[in-house]
Order: structure tokens, then sequence, then C-alpha cells
């Protein structure tokens, strides 16, 4: 755990690593524009997106013109005239799935013939929304040393309810994409995307800050390996500094750090 202090350092406006590569190649103008943080996970839910559903795309700097809370991420669509927007990454994701329908043949989710496995899906979804996100960010944020082993005990709690969701979905159907990554298979599913970015940032942010390593359990070690290693989602990622520099307000619970973290003090909902 880091025991320097808070330094004051910003957070990044410019991607690193893999992820800066990935912008400089999506710098074109083309018909969707993606607006967004370089550390932001919400961001990069819609972006690798994007990448795995072979999209095209375009990503700027501009971002309050398509969001009105001046939330990220961001779309501008300029098929339409004026050109239209959309917010909210899980939002955007299923518009992004719905038009991958007619111009890829690529998929997130299990196929329409069979909802019970969307289902799945969805409430592997609605846990990651509800309880997994919540608890990393009230336990990055916790100053306090009980609050912070009641905030890593939440976490776990909802890891462990994500795996029994997908456990349950690789018993229960056959398609590979109700359970994505964690079947073996070689397609990134819907939750893999919709958890990534904070599983992600547990493995660096939560365990520089907090201490905290994720569970070590065999399959989900694997599963959690094959995410990373993805192309969609690697060429996604930063640098390991950007996101310490970035989330350093959040983890010593600087004033104001972001509606985020306005929202988990307060005890509200997320924005």
């Amino acid at each position: 755990m880091s025991t320097r202090g808070d330094s004051g350092k910003r957070y990044h406006r410019e991607a690193t690593g893999l992820a800066l590569d990935t912008v400089k190649k999506h710098s074109a103008e083309e018909d969707i524009t993606l607006f967004g943080s370089c550390f932001c996970p919400f961001v990069q839910r819609v972006w690798v997106a994007l990448e795995y559903l072979g999209i095209p795309y375009q990503k700027p700097k501009e971002l309050l013109e398509v969001s009105p809370k001046g939330l990220v991420p961001g779309l501008k669509l300029h098929k339409y005239d004026p050109p239209r927007s959309l917010n909210e990454s899980t939002v955007i994701m299923e518009y992004l799935e719905d038009l991958a329908a007619s111009a890829t043949d690529r998929s997130l989710l299990p196929p329409l013939s069979d909802p019970y496995a969307r289902a799945l899906v969805r409430l592997q979804s609605d846990l990651v929304n509800r309880a997994l996100i919540p608890a990393f960010y009230r336990f990055l944020q916790a100053q306090d040393p009980t609050e912070q082993i009641a905030g890593g005990q939440e976490l776990r709690i909802a890891l462990e309810g994500l795996t029994a969701l997908l456990e349950r979905a690789e018993r229960e159907v056959e398609d590979g994409r109700a359970a994505g990554l964690w079947n073996k298979g070689g397609e990134i599913g819907w939750t893999d995307i919709m958890a990534g970015p904070w599983l992600f940032r547990a493995t660096n942010v939560l365990k520089h800050y907090r201490a905290f390593e994720l569970p070590q359990g065999e399959k989900f070690t694997a599963w959690l390996d094959r995410l990373f290693k993805h192309p969609a989602f690697e060429k996604t990622c930063s640098t390991e500094d950007l996101y310490l520099d970035s989330y350093e307000r959040y983890a010593y619970n600087r004033p104001n750090t972001s509606q985020v973290a306005n929202a988990i003090n307060s005890g509200r909902g997320l924005p």
C-alpha cells in the first residue's frame, strides 16, 4: 500500500502506451466520434466495444456538447443532419451492439434466439453496475482503516457474486457469450467489457493504494489473463503510471474529485 501521502498529482489528459497508439490510429473523421478521458473506466467500456465490434470511429477532445452532465463517455453521430449525440456507457454499448448487428459479423451478446442466455448476461451486468462498481469506489475513497477493511470485504463479496453468475451461465447455456471469456472462448462478451475496466484498475490502482489483491483462484486468474490480453481490451490500456497518477485524488478523497466521488461520499447512486 502507498504510504507516501497525497502528492497532489492531477489526472492525465492524454493516453499512454498501447492506448495512445490506438488513439493515433483513430484520428481521421468518421461517422461516429467517441469523446472521453484516457483514464475513465466508463469510457473504456465503450472503447473496447468499438474495437471488438469493428465499428469505425474517431477519438478527439471535446466533450460537453454530447454529454449534458459533462460526464464521459459521449458519442456524436455524424450521419444525422444536424449531428445527434448519445451519453451513458451502457446505453452507448447497447447502441453499438444494435449497430453491429447490421454492420459487422460480431456481437457481444448471445443470439436473440436464446432469451434466457441474454437474461443471464443482464443479471451479470446488473450486479456489476449495482454492486461491484460502487464497492470499488467506496473502497478506494475510504480513509478510515476500518472503513477500508469493510470496503475491501464489500468488493470481494461483489466479485464472488459475479463469478457465481458466470459459473451459472456456463452451466446452463451452450452459447459461450453468456459467460464470455470466462467460458475459455476467444470471443469477448458483454460482461467482460462491463466489468473489465474496474478489474483492470484493481490490479494497479487498488493494489497500489489499498494493498488489494484480486481472488487467486485458478479459473478467476485465467479469466482475467484472457480478458486483459484480448486485443480489443489491451489496445485501450495505458501504462500503469497514468492510472496511479489519475486515481491519487480518489485514494485520498480530495474534495470535488468527480461527480462519481461526490455521489459515493454522499451515499447517492452513481450519476
